[in-house]
């Protein structure tokens, strides 16, 4: 188990008392300030550790701490230089902390503490900085984790530092306050958020410039999100950062830098593309919790359900498809991606019906294995859609399979709930040219999904080319990896270094080409060479991260010269102020001399054994008491293990498995159990088996309303047309008398009623128009293939019987 926070050497969290957050925003980027205050309230001084999550792709450009009213900043150096010099100072009596990135993933940090006396305050400030992504709204997203405060994960892979992050509860002993400034050349349009905020403060008459603070009385109890509307978002725009006249000539660091977001426009005759569709559905045991603690809630596993259905309706004929479920193992539906007709849809939608969280932990390496293993289909290229609220121990290994595939298909990643690992779901769009999505809080995950196969639809963008146009004396290096994909209305970000000196002229201009089913395709941009104001560092440091993130992978790939790409990456690391794999912030108090006793836990804890058995601590105690007979069962020794230093420590978690495995669990089995990496090691067995067979106490769900939307799109055929029947008739609470007397009588049953559900749904959700847009257009191209006399007569007759207003043209018929 790993908790998050500050903690002491006996893990024991050190209380936190505050947390201040500032973030501005400048346009696609964000700048985040976390000041958190800590007090030891101990008697004796306390070796802690803090450890906590960021956004996948962040900068982290500052460390510092102020103990008392004596202030350290950190600095970047070489990891292992840093860790001796971290140890030194200890040993010495010094204050010391020490910021490292997790080898694991990019997206979690650790930092060390040497000694916080009794009594005393510390003040620590983290300062990061990250691109916004963009949503299906067009908003630009903010997230600030909820997990700064202490919490568990209960999943991990051997030692160092874990992912995961699991959602918390309840009420938290301190105070949040958090400001936001938005700044963007485009006017802000609004502001809004999953927390409540004060009333929106406009700082110019051009809306250019805006505050917001959070509203007083915010637990933190779960992500904050910030969604940035800006008025024109679809208009590229550049940012021009000058650069250090102190760096060294020719670095990343002296140089300006630009900044370029583009939103590629295809041409509107191209059509859409077939493809083979393959779902990956996480069903690990975690996937039975809520959406959200709203009323109505759904599990995850049933709003997953859902989505796959809205998803094999939204097919076009004639397409392959597939379905996985993964945890522990895995499975899918057909032992080969399939085409899509109506037997194989019914097929494959009798299996979601009965898909349930029984799969164990979270394992996504063997299923993608499987599917890159399988043959592509000629002129239907692979779009990989994967599902899940988790975090794998080897994310670094998913992602690099990911790209080496990225050549043979396109990969839509979603992460279900707070859980969700950043660097796996952000990551695997990255490497898998694809988009990413996070459906958290009371967000419904249909219209998100959609987005995605939106995309999935267009057809693959081939020979991206970039092409620059400067004055004279200057020159450009793309700093950007090579664009391997772009989608209509989504947003492609460009970095380069400019070099030399203009004789002349104040515009550049950068120039995007490629070629989409063949036809040649040009976005251009013209942009103002004149640095931006106050925009600090933060692209600079942005540029340098993708570089280190580049480099990092080169090095994963197995190169010959290791070395010197290391080398490269700690120079950059170094030079930008930024974190990398490699490197740590390190920062002495050389001013403190005190006694400093026993040895540090901020690295090489061996954690995962205990993971099984702490979702079952809050049980009664009464619980184990008949387990005193039963320490001799070999099997679940053997799941155990002879591992543990304390025996009490030892029997007790034998005791509680055992306990768990026999008929006396009584349903009160823990789903969370099943995502423990002990049940990956264990699956063979007949304890794995027996356990997950166990029956499982859940809190009584209440009675779901109907989604007469879903039920109307359950009753489509493959094909797009509905038969006319009393379960159609009753979505639109009418009887099937009703539908069938007000048909004209030159129209055939199937497309009456087609026109009908097309009508209900212009009519009557037009509000979730995202969710059904290609039910809608399966529907209507189904209605042009079939010989229908006076179509505008039947859509009247149909707006009379459902009560509605609809056109002709608005149906696209």
């Amino acid at each position: 188990m790993e908790n998050y926070g500050l903690l002491s050497q006996n893990n024991v969290p050190v209380p936190l008392k505050s947390i201040s957050v500032q973030v501005r925003v400048q346009d696609h980027v964000a700048t985040v300030s976390s000041t958190l205050q800590y007090v030891n309230e101990e008697e004796r001084p306390l070796e802690a550790l803090f450890v906590f999550p960021l956004p996948a792709d962040a900068a982290v450009c500052h460390f510092s701490a102020k103990i008392g009213e004596q202030e350290i900043v950190a600095e970047v150096q070489d990891r292992e230089s840093a860790r001796d010099q971290y140890d030194d100072a200890v040993s010495s009596g010094q204050q010391a902390f020490l910021l490292e990135e997790s080898a694991e993933s990019p997206d979690v940090f650790r930092l060390s503490v040497g000694c916080l006396s009794a009594g005393q305050n510390a003040a620590v400030t983290i300062i990061y900085i990250t691109e916004l992504a963009v949503q299906a709204d067009h908003s630009l997203r903010f997230c600030l984790p909820a997990v700064l405060n202490p919490r568990y994960t209960p999943a991990g892979s051997g030692a160092g530092i874990v992912s995961e992050i699991s959602s918390g509860c309840g009420a938290v002993p301190y105070t949040l306050t958090l400001s936001v400034h938005v700044s963007s050349p485009k006017p802000i349009s609004k502001l809004e958020s999953n927390c409540s905020l004060d009333s929106l403060v406009f700082l110019q008459s051009d809306h250019t410039q805006a505050t917001v603070n959070l509203s007083p009385g915010h637990m933190f109890d779960k992500d904050f999100e910030l969604f940035v509307f800006y008025q024109d978002t679809h208009q590229p725009s550049a940012i021009v950062e000058t650069g250090v006249t102190t760096a060294l000539p020719g670095s990343l660091m002296r140089d300006p830098v630009v900044m370029i977001s583009l939103y590629p426009e295809f041409p509107e005759d191209v059509k859409k593309s077939q493809g083979e569709f393959v779902f990956m559905i996480d069903r690990s045991g975690s996937m039975g919790s809520m959406m959200n603690n709203g009323k109505g809630a759904k599990m995850r596993i049933e709003s997953a359900k859902d989505t796959l259905l809205l998803l094999l309706k939204s097919l076009p004929m004639g397409c392959y498809f597939n379905i996985y479920g993964f945890g522990s193992h895995f499975e899918s539906f057909f032992p080969k991606s399939v085409v899509y007709k109506q037997k194989t849809m019914d097929q494959a939608l009798k299996r979601v019906k009965e898909m349930k969280s029984d799969m164990g932990g979270t394992e996504i390496l063997p299923p993608l294995k499987h599917i890159y293993s399988q043959r592509c289909h000629s002129k239907h290229p692979r779009q990989l859609f994967v599902f899940t609220d988790g975090e794998v121990g080897n994310t670094k290994k998913v992602l690099d399979l990911v790209k080496s595939h990225a050549h043979s298909h396109r990969c839509f990643s979603f992460g279900i709930g707070e859980g969700a690992s950043a660097a796996l779901i952000t990551g695997m769009d990255r490497e898998g040219s694809g988009h990413a999505q996070f459906i958290t809080d009371t967000d419904r995950m249909q219209p998100k999904v959609m987005q995605s196969l939106r995309f999935a639809l267009q057809p693959a963008v081939v020979n991206i080319s970039v092409d620059w146009t400067l004055p004279d004396g200057l020159t450009v290096e793309t700093l950007s990896p090579p664009i391997n994909v772009l989608f209509q209305g989504q947003r492609t970000l460009i970095y380069a270094q400019l070099k030399g000196e203009s004789s002349g002229g104040s515009e550049g201009t950068v120039t995007v080409k490629y070629s989409l089913k063949d036809q040649p395709v040009t976005n251009q941009l013209h942009f103002c060479l004149k640095p931006t104001e106050e925009t600090g560092l933060s692209i600079h440091r942005l540029v340098a991260r993708t570089l280190i993130r580049s480099l990092e992978q080169e090095e994963r790939s197995g190169v010959a010269d290791v070395e010197g790409i290391r080398s490269r990456m700690v120079e950059l690391s170094v030079q930008a102020g930024v974190s990398s794999v490699h490197t740590a912030f390190i920062a002495v108090n050389k001013d403190s001399r005190q006694t400093v006793k026993g040895p540090l836990q901020q690295r090489r804890v061996q954690t995962r054994d205990l993971n099984l058995f702490l979702p079952w601590l809050s049980l009664p105690v009464d619980t184990y008491a008949p387990l005193t007979d039963i320490s001799k069962d070999t099997k679940c020794k053997s799941l155990v293990g002879e591992s543990f230093s304390c025996l009490h420590i030892y029997y007790f978690c034998l005791f509680t498995l055992v306990y768990f495995l026999t008929d006396k669990c009584a349903g009160v089995f823990s789903a969370d159990v099943a995502d423990s990496p002990m049940f990956l090691r264990s699956k063979g067995q007949d304890c794995y088996s027996v356990l997950n067979r166990a029956p499982r106490r859940r809190r009584a769900a209440p009675e779901p309303q109907k989604d007469l939307l879903l039920q109307l799109v359950s009753l489509q055929k493959a094909s797009g047309c509905w038969d006319l029947d009393a379960t159609l008739a009753d979505v639109f609470g009418k009887t099937e008398d009703e539908l069938t007397n007000q048909k004209p009588a030159q129209v055939d049953g199937s497309v009456w009623a087609t026109l009908l559900a097309l009508i209900w749904l212009y009519g009557c959700k037009i509000e979730q128009q995202v969710e059904w847009q290609f039910v809608a257009m399966k529907a209507a191209s189904w209605i042009g293939s079939q010989k229908v006399g006076d179509l505008s007569q039947c859509v009247c007759a149909g707006n009379v019987l459902l009560g509605c207003q609809v056109t002709k043209e608005t149906l696209g018929i």
